[in-house]
């Protein structure tokens, strides 16, 4: 059965909220219990985790205009191992193996700009793609941001599902 990595960090109310409705989309009715969803904190991800997945669904608050620390660090501890690719200076350099489907939600109380830069710029070195737009909310989480989330979700899981 595909599998779906979702790796978070979700510290506030708000971006759990966020987190817990694009879980829910993943496992939402229609997709009929055809994915495998594994459900990961930023901090307990391991790259094992992220080489027996066939998409990743990634979540961070913004936090002084970048991804969370506990974000960063599932990227610093799986990067090499999970194909990431480095560039004649040792920074992330675009990845040209295997592209995998990932998709990414930010929460920022005033701005993600730079959370999003900072997590894309990543995910990039790695076999993975951008599978769907980067869901980005500022501010409250309301309902059009839970169903927003929500489908983020199920459209990752069906992109990973079979056939």
């Amino acid at each position: 059965m595909p599998r779906l990595l979702v790796v978070h960090h979700l510290p506030t109310d708000s971006v759990r909220a966020l987190g817990d409705a694009v879980v829910q989309g993943t496992r939402d009715d229609a997709l009929d219990g055809t994915v495998d969803v594994v459900v990961r904190p930023a901090l307990e991800a391991t790259a094992a985790d992220v080489l027996t997945a066939d998409g990743y669904l990634l979540g961070t608050p913004a936090n002084f205009g970048y991804m969370s620390g506990a974000l960063k660090h599932f990227f610093d501890t799986i990067f090499l191992e999970a194909g990431g690719a480095l560039d004649a200076e040792g920074a992330a350099g675009p990845s040209s193996s295997g592209r995998r489907p990932f998709g990414l939600w930010v929460h920022g109380r005033y701005d993600t700009t730079g959370a999003t830069r900072s997590v894309l710029s990543l995910a990039q070195a790695l076999p993975w793609r951008q599978a769907a737009p980067v869901l980005e909310v500022v501010g409250d989480v309301g309902e059009p941001e839970l169903a927003a989330g929500h489908e983020l979700g199920a459209t990752l899981a069906a992109l990973v599902g079979p056939g």
